[in-house]
């Protein structure tokens, strides 16, 4: 390669590598030193203490709490998106204009934030005022429950994601070769065998990919809990980065806030390595 060439692709990466320092490295890093000492209300680290913060974190009631309320979310959440995702995209794989329809409106909730989405949930699952309670004739306290808070959370959550998985696994489906779906009907494969041993494998990478992009969120899950519930009721919604939300921005304890941001990155990497080797031999690439 000419050096012409080089200073070319150094030039055109720089900017890249510059961005990702400054907003992903080197806040990582800063999370990784404050974890291990002593910073004051302003975010300036005045001393060195050890493992204190992570003792003092992990003594806490509120932090086991944090951690079972982020594991139920996501184990609620991921497969419950993955599966309507799924079905939804096999209903409508055929194009057609009903098919057309039913892509804008499964693919509607991409086109509202979070932000949005969490103040419109809040004002349907009113206990007064919401459509829910309403339309069904109950008067159920969705987020203002202990026992269904987390839940209507989940709800929340799981509409927000299904777009776009809905449209990953619509196109994955309909670039599958129509002559392989072809020669498994003419070997007897119709209906749900069809779908379960030609299809799925097929879209695999897109499953696994998907899989992966829901952990993660879901993992990292705060809008909900910071614009509705504060955590509450009785830290019923309190996640891991709710409690890094509050304990950073709200106590200016960044130490603790750092600890715990650490925790949480940990476990989602931990799941991913899981979920990688559990399903390495179960993964088709095509």
């Amino acid at each position: 390669m000419k050096k012409r060439q080089k200073k070319t692709i150094i030039l055109f990466l720089a900017p890249i590598f510059i961005f990702a320092v400054l907003f992903s490295y080197y806040p990582f890093a800063r999370i990784i030193i404050n974890s291990f000492s002593k910073v004051n209300a302003t975010g300036f680290i005045t001393g060195f203490d050890g493992l204190s913060n992570y003792t003092y974190v992990f003594s806490r009631s509120d932090f086991g709490r944090a951690v079972s309320n982020t594991l139920l979310l996501t184990l609620l959440n991921v497969p419950v998106t993955m599966i309507l995702a799924l079905l939804f995209a096999l209903l409508t794989e055929k194009k057609s204009t009903l098919g057309s329809i039913s892509e804008f409106l499964f693919t509607l909730p991409m086109a509202i934030s979070m932000s949005a989405a969490a103040l419109i949930f809040k004002s349907m699952f009113s206990p007064d005022l919401g459509i829910i309670n309403k339309v069904f004739g109950i008067n159920t306290r969705w987020f203002q429950d202990p026992k269904t808070s987390l839940i209507t959370v989940v709800f929340l959550t799981v509409w927000m994601g299904i777009g776009f998985n809905y449209l990953l696994f619509l196109y994955s489906l309909r670039n599958i070769p129509k002559g392989v779906v072809e020669a498994a009907r003419l070997d007897g494969s119709r209906g749900l065998g069809l779908i379960m041993k030609i299809k799925i494998p097929l879209i695999s990478q897109t499953i696994l990919y998907t899989v992966i992009t829901n952990l993660i969120l879901a993992m990292t899950c705060s809008a909900p809990m910071i614009i509705i519930t504060q955590g509450g009721p009785s830290r019923s919604t309190t996640t891991l980065l709710y409690m890094m939300y509050s304990s950073g921005l709200g106590s200016s304890d960044y130490g603790l806030a750092a600890v715990v941001s650490i925790v949480c990155f940990v476990l989602t990497m931990l799941l991913t390595v899981i979920i990688f080797f559990a399903t390495r031999k179960k993964v088709f690439y095509r």
